[in-house]
């Protein structure tokens, strides 16, 4: 029986990254991005409307709403998004590590402590497994956050056109 090569492998379990692809695939935050459409677009509209909360009452400061309706609703639309724009940028460099850690043939690790780094070079069987989940399951999370990234891009603009239209 031939006994596998992950199986000597000197990095600590939590160090390991397809431990932290499985840690970070259940963490709430970003298993939203493994939602289906639907539902992850659920949960941005949420943070969105969250965040809105507090950019409105900003926004009604400088352009009371009764007087500067249009103003009033494109500048809270726009601060509610700086929120989620943080978290998109927050999921966008969780998924990037990640996908770095497993895509690499070499990996960085720490035994006890920030001072006594170790590299491993993964054996050929590892390599290909993780860049095989890098391309079926990391790969369309980090495209659908880039495709939510242009969809906030499109909207700013379209926002910047409206707000020197009115």
């Amino acid at each position: 029986m031939i006994k596998s090569s992950v199986s000597n492998c000197p990095v600590p379990a939590e160090q390991q990254p397809l431990n932290e692809y499985e840690e970070l695939k259940s963490s709430w935050l970003f298993r939203d991005c493994t939602l289906s459409w639907r539902d992850y677009i659920t949960k941005i509209a949420l943070i969105w409307g969250l965040s809105w909360f507090v950019a409105g009452p900003v926004a009604a400061t400088s352009f009371p709403p009764h007087k500067h309706t249009a103003q009033f609703i494109l500048s809270s639309c726009a601060g509610a998004s700086v929120a989620l724009v943080l978290v998109l940028v927050r999921l966008s460099l969780g998924w990037s590590y990640i996908r770095d850690r497993l895509i690499s043939p070499v990996i960085f690790y720490e035994e006890s402590g920030w001072y006594d780094g170790q590299t491993w070079t993964k054996p050929e069987e590892v390599v290909t497994r993780d860049r095989l989940i890098v391309s079926y399951s990391i790969q369309p999370i980090i495209k659908r956050l880039q495709i939510t990234f242009a969809g906030l891009a499109v909207l700013f603009v379209a926002g910047t056109i409206v707000w020197h239209l009115v």
